[in-house]
């Protein structure tokens, strides 16, 4: 079978475009680059020899196959030199009316089975093809920069593009070694449709002063495993490009959590773009650097000394509490494991005994360590043996009742100037706080599961948390070798207030059948750099889980935007919790 489109026209060679011309290229096919001028033509060219050459340094090309690669690629100022290409892609800026324009010149000059394909990240593609005479051979071709790099390629068809010309491009990038993934024309596609609304969400809440950049990027890298943190990646995309994108997005949708933040608009009428202009959110050593050089400069101001710790109680018996209890324990802290019978406490000990045997056989403990960590752990029945110690934390049900309930029972047994802890993921701590006469020594510390591997923890003040114990927390953070961000007390905290909504689209983005689970899965993966494509995650943390978590969110902020997805619903009501109960939005069962 011959392959696809054996010459392509690359129209406009900056970053992007060079990068696709390459890539092209590297397939074996004859590629005609064009540019805006004759000095641009030169810069591309040198542009794209720089990037070959620096591919032979970093041993992805030898010698003799960049010169062959250089001898396919033409590069001059002519657009009518389109018209030899069977498939012509545009990386122009991000113009509509420059596209248009550029569409309707194409379409006068290439023949009429030439396929035109815009590389646009956000603009109508319907619209640039209505420029055209021939919407049926007009589509959306969305590489990723690095185009070296990055697998992703969203083959964007609108209502009236031919199935044979986006089966074709879709041929053409597994071709290039690309992970081709259908999607419909619609603002921002599957990967920056699901990414832009997130980012704007961090930008929101940096804006707020809720948390600070440095918190915010750490509690996304450290909690989600994410390869940055949202304003750094806004940084790095460009403050005015987000803005563009988020702008389409929402005259397309109409949703206020689309509505770009107004920090971005300022950003960007003030000049700070990222680092393509030496300062965004971050400020950085020059235009075009990455390295920061005012990291933390807002995390100054003074604390007072926190109050001294020296031993610990946890309270519940669930692989939380045990986490837990084993990363104060490894520290060198006597604790307390305090569950309501002494048999669940002495069972939540064994559990920990053979948490630390599989470190050890892995190699990431000594058998003395484990014997020192394990002689640190008392099994308590009841909460009575809790009076004496320096700081409880809470790990039981994620229920208000329970928690209540419990902090009432810590407040009469523990004794005065005692740090009480709750480890809730969505409840709010100033509830907690209040069942006790005490409610400037509650604080929240949310670890992440597995508390021991996760070295993410944020530390939540209330409106009455005294100040000495918040630095109690951030102090104690440090010497149990976890990462503290600080935040407020308001539904979701940083994380899962960023993460869940993110969530949220991705289902909506289903139920409206824009696209597949494993399309969208395989998008935000090869695409963001996410370690778990939304359906996978949402499997393993548990539908349920998610849906309490959605309804939270909607109920403190109250934006329609954030109303959990109907199908999200649906599946729990059917009892389809993901991973634990065999079937979420995939079959784990047949697996």
């Amino acid at each position: 079978m011959e392959r696809p489109f054996p010459t392509v026209a690359v129209v406009g060679l900056g970053t992007m475009g060079a990068g696709v011309a390459v890539a092209v290229a590297r397939s074996g096919r004859r590629v005609i680059g064009v540019e805006a001028g004759p000095t641009q033509a030169l810069r591309a060219l040198d542009r794209i020899e720089a990037a070959t050459a620096r591919a032979v340094a970093r041993e992805r090309l030898t010698a003799e196959e960049r010169t062959a690669l250089l001898a396919l690629i033409e590069v001059g100022d002519d657009l009518t030199a389109a018209a030899q290409a069977d498939l012509v892609i545009e990386e122009v800026p991000e113009d509509l009316e420059l596209k248009r324009s550029l569409f309707a010149e194409l379409d006068r000059i290439c023949p009429p089975e030439t396929v035109l394909a815009t590389g646009t990240t956000a603009l109508s593609v319907t619209r640039i093809a209505a420029a055209t005479a021939r919407p049926e051979r007009v589509l959306g071709v969305h590489f990723f920069n690095p185009v070296h790099t990055m697998k992703l390629v969203e083959v964007v068809r609108t209502v009236l593009t031919s199935p044979q010309a986006a089966d074709q491009v879709a041929e053409l990038a597994r071709d290039l070694g690309k992970e081709p993934v259908a999607a419909g024309d619609r603002a921002g596609f599957i990967a920056n449709g699901l990414l832009f609304a997130y980012l704007n969400q961090a930008a929101a809440m940096f804006e707020s002063r809720y948390a600070t950049r440095e918190d915010i990027d750490a509690a996304m890298r450290l909690g989600c495993g994410l390869p940055m943190g949202p304003l750094a990646l806004l940084d790095l995309i460009g403050v005015d490009t987000a803005r563009t994108v988020l702008e389409a997005m929402y005259e397309q949708s109409r949703d206020r959590l689309h509505a770009p933040a107004p920090i971005l608009g300022q950003l960007v009428a003030a000049g700070l773009l990222g680092r393509k202009s030496g300062r965004g959110f971050y400020t950085y050593a020059a235009p075009g650097s990455s390295k920061v050089v005012d990291e933390r400069a807002a995390a100054a101001k003074p604390r007072p000394a926190g109050r001294e710790v020296r031993s610990v109680g946890v309270c519940g018996s669930g692989t939380m509490a045990t986490g837990i209890v084993e990363v104060f324990a490894k520290a060198g802290f006597p604790v307390l494991l305090a569950a309501r019978s002494q048999e669940k406490a002495e069972r939540a000990k064994a559990q920990l005994a053979k948490a630390l045997e599989r470190s050890v056989s892995r190699g990431r403990l000594t058998e003395q360590a484990r014997d020192e960590a394990l002689a640190l752990v008392t099994p308590a029945a009841g909460y009575q043996d809790l009076a004496d110690v320096d700081l409880v934390v809470e790990a039981v049900a994620e229920d208000l009742a329970v928690k209540r309930e419990l902090f009432a029972t810590l407040d009469k047994i523990v004794k005065p100037g005692a740090v009480l802890a709750t480890t809730t993921s969505s409840l709010p701590v100033i509830s907690c706080a209040t069942a006790t006469g005490r409610p400037q020594d509650v604080v929240g510390m949310h670890f992440f599961n597995p508390a021991p591997a996760m070295r993410l923890v944020e530390v939540v003040s209330t409106v009455l948390t005294a100040e000495d114990v918040t630095a109690t927390v951030l102090e104690l953070c440090g010497t149990v070798k976890k990462h503290p961000v600080e935040c407020g007390d308001r539904a979701g905290f940083i994380v899962n207030a960023l993460l869940f909504p993110y969530l949220n689209d991705a289902v909506r983005m289903l139920e409206e059948h824009y696209a597949t689970v494993d399309d969208i899965d395989t998008a935000m993966k090869l695409g963001c750099g996410y370690p778990m494509g939304p359906f996978e995650l949402l499997d393993v943390v548990g539908l349920d889980v998610s849906l309490t978590i959605e309804k939270v969110l909607h109920q403190e902020f109250r934006e329609p935007g954030l109303a959990a997805a109907p199908l999200l619903e649906h599946l729990v009501a059917a009892g389809c919790l993901g991973r634990k109960t065999g079937r979420g939005f995939r079959d784990h069962a047949r697996r």
